[in-house]
């Protein structure tokens, strides 16, 4: 075969030396049919650049076809990359010739600068260069009346080398943005939205330019015309590729808040639930459950804004999330947890929902998917959700009345930080003035050496500051509202103080980097000694447990890295500890050893305190 090549390259060469078009036109075709690495040792960009110039409309076709079989090998393409080709190529780029009828001069040319294109910076900044790009766009602007193969190889070749020349830098998206190309691609739009099924095909290929303008330009948002043109597309549409485009456009377009309040009110999310519903029962495949999980993520990421939550609250959505709740399909079980969970983004809606039962419904749920072999996906968005339904205070009670905490305690044996960090926070915000269980929960042992555990070896930074904070939260909780805290029923803390490392941690929590976690910890820390510091509870061996802990290196360093920004309350509950420690001979020289009093003065809130 590469001695038949040679021959026909050499038949090439005296063809275009003779200028004879009649001769050079089966060999062209040989060239095009034969495999494309075959030519990739010889160079034949010049005897084809010759060519092209001849003055015959079959040998240009001929010739385009030609570099764009040979163009597919990287070698050739290297060899193709030069201004006077491309610059040739796109100068018989035109939409008037086109529109009389003959089109395949244009399909070849536009199939040959792909080809170029393809993963070839070069050729992009050589087309950008001589401005060839506004010729190339210009393509889009063709309204396309003819047979339908030859218009279907038109249009996906057309696309085929917009979306090859837009993957290049960004500076090259940008200028075709500055070219108006989303405003070509918004016109074909307009025209396909009246019958989506008939210009599927074009709808396929107009699409992923825009993906790619997307991708290479930050925060590009689209016209809100166009967002709805979308929207409209995916509610018609049959084609699951179509389909698969448009909510990819959308999910992006959706990470601005304005753009999620244009799709609600759009309808877009009771759209793609009726879809689901529909098509729900063939959801059997990957590509399938794929294009099922996208739909499902555009739900919930619409409702991730404050205005298109509110809105949609009012529509039949909420009632479509609750009843998925009911689905055995467990990704719209999902997606109708965490809509719930993000439509409980305020007190009067998370009310509503416990009111409602709709929170025994999530319980029920979760009761059934708490263990460590049930999918970490569900278990997080149900924990977010109830999570928020606990933070209103007038919920507290039912909440607890129900079994949250029995159903997601036995959760402590699962350790995927994702669902153990929502699992202690909420927690921590269902014990959130609930004094009797957070009294409950210090004698819980095996759930305060957890805790302990996990503010000790998390490498997940949540996980380790929930843990924390969950302890300090206990103890305050568990103490607040006692007048005389030192004679309250200790028993919770007694247990909590004899758990080895909890004291410690609690003493570790003062150098944390967020100045609220240091504050917990100051309070904490300070019902922990106005109650077992004093003579009457000598039996509990706190003034060893802090000195273990080295409490004087912790509030030195917490003093010196952060003693600048501390707020009044901070300093006055830093004051408050440092006093209750006093009142022991061996924790006021463990101070005096660190100098505490000397750091403190130096202050500059407390120096401001004293002055005034």
């Amino acid at each position: 075969m590469e001695a038949d090549m040679d021959e026909i390259i050499a038949g090439l060469k005296n063809a275009t030396l003779e200028k004879s078009a009649g001769r050079a036109l089966p060999l062209l075709k040989q060239i095009s049919e034969a495999e494309s690495n075959l030519c990739d040792k010889y160079d034949i960009k010049s005897d084809l650049l010759d060519l092209l110039s001849l003055d015959d409309q079959n040998i240009r076709v001929q010739v385009a076809r030609c570099i764009a079989e040979v163009a597919k090998t990287e070698a050739q393409r290297e060899k193709f990359t030069k201004e006077d080709v491309i610059q040739k190529l796109i100068s018989f780029l035109s939409v008037k010739d086109a529109t009389v009828g003959n089109l395949e001069l244009n399909i070849q040319v536009c199939r040959a600068l792909g080809n170029i294109c393809y993963a070839n910076d070069d050729a992009r900044n050589i087309i950008k260069h001589i401005k060839g790009d506004e010729q190339i766009f210009a393509l889009l602007d063709l309204d396309l009346d003819m047979d339908d193969e030859e218009k279907d190889q038109f249009v996906r070749v057309r696309c085929g080398l917009i979306s090859n020349y837009l993957l290049g830098s960004d500076d090259i998206a940008e200028r075709a943005v500055e070219l108006l190309i989303i405003g070509k691609i918004q016109k074909i739009l307009i025209r396909c939205v009246e019958d989506v099924d008939k210009y599927e095909e074009l709808l396929l290929n107009v699409l992923p330019p825009l993906s790619i303008l997307t991708e290479q330009i930050p925060d590009l948002y689209f016209e809100p015309t166009l967002n709805k043109l979308i929207a409209q597309i995916l509610a018609k549409c049959t084609n699951p590729d179509l389909a698969e485009s448009c909510l990819a456009l959308l999910h992006y377009e959706a990470q601005n808040d304005d753009v999620k309040l244009l799709l609600a009110e759009e309808g877009l999310c009771e759209t793609i639930y009726k879809l689901l519903e529909k098509y729900k029962t063939f959801a059997n495949t990957d590509e399938a459950r794929v294009l099922m999980k996208l739909a499902c993520d555009l739900i919930v990421l619409i409702l991730t804004g404050d205005k298109s939550m509110h809105y949609l609250y009012k529509t039949p959505l909420l009632k479509y999330m609750e009843d998925w709740l009911d689905s055995t399909d467990v990704e719209l079980l999902t997606t109708g947890v965490l809509a719930l969970g993000n439509f409980a983004r305020t007190d009067s809606h998370c009310i509503y929902m416990v009111e409602h039962k709709i929170m025994q419904k999530l319980l029920a749920i979760l009761s059934k998917n708490n263990g460590i072999d049930h999918q970490m996906t569900l278990q997080h968005a149900l924990l977010s959700t109830l999570k928020n339904l606990v933070i209103p205070k007038p919920n507290k009670a039912a909440v607890i009345e129900a079994g949250l905490v029995e159903i997601i305690l036995p959760m402590l044996e699962i350790h995927q930080p994702p669902v153990v960090f929502k699992l202690l926070g909420t927690l921590r915000m269902t014990i959130d003035g609930q004094e009797k269980l957070a009294r409950q929960l210090l004698q819980n042992e095996k759930l305060i050496k957890q805790l302990v555990h996990w503010s000790k070896t998390s490498e997940f930074t949540g996980v380790l500051g929930e843990s924390l904070r969950l302890m300090a939260w206990l103890i305050k909780h568990a103490y607040h509202a006692s007048k005389d805290i030192a004679a309250a029923d200790d028993t919770g803390l007694r247990k909590f103080v004899a758990v080895d490392g909890a004291v410690e941690s609690m003493v570790g929590m003062l150098t944390s980097t967020h100045l609220v976690m240091q504050n917990e910890a100051l309070i904490a820390l300070s019902i922990l000694t106005t109650i077992f510091l004093s003579k009457s509870n000598a039996d509990v061996k706190l003034e060893d447990l802090v000195l273990k802990a080295d409490v004087g290196t912790k509030l030195a360093e917490q003093i010196t890295l952060n003693g600048e920004t501390m707020t009044k309350e901070i300093v006055e509950n830093l004051q408050t500890f440092v006093r209750l420690l006093k009142t022991s001979d061996a924790c006021l020289e463990h101070l005096k050893k660190h100098n505490i009093d000397e750091l403190l003065k130096s202050i500059p809130s407390l120096v401001e305190y004293c002055t005034l």
